[in-house]
């Protein structure tokens, strides 16, 4: 094999592996993409099946409510509980990051919140 030929076989194997870097490249983004979707889906059926269940024992009061009136609780107003509720669902009601979403962690800032607003 003469030095040419070596040279060549050299510069057709850098380039090869050029390809397979932009290829492995291509492919850890995907992977990255996928994982981020995959969390992001898991936050959300963790919220959605929390909300379920809210929702479910919910019903259940209702129905012990109709049962029994005089268990009724005073009622701390609409806004609140629209507030709890998107809290619940998962995004911040706090000043701080208003409408961005919550990770699995509780917010400092809009627990202080919902706990002002109760009293």
């Amino acid at each position: 094999m003469n030095k040419k030929e070596l040279f060549e076989r050299f510069t057709y194997l850098e380039k090869q592996i050029g390809e397979l870097y932009a290829q492995f490249g291509e492919l850890k983004g995907n992977l990255v993409q996928l994982i981020e979707e995959n969390h992001h889906l898991s936050v959300e059926n963790h919220h959605l099946r929390k909300r379920l269940d809210s929702e479910t024992k919910e019903q259940d009061g209702q129905d012990n409510e109709l049962l029994h009136p005089e268990a009724k609780a005073t009622a701390v107003g609409e806004g609140y509980d629209n507030l709890a509720r998107i809290y619940e669902e998962g995004f911040h009601i706090c000043n701080v990051h208003f409408g961005s979403p919550r990770d699995e962690e509780d917010c400092l800032f809009c627990l202080l919140f919902l706990n002002k607003q109760q009293k």
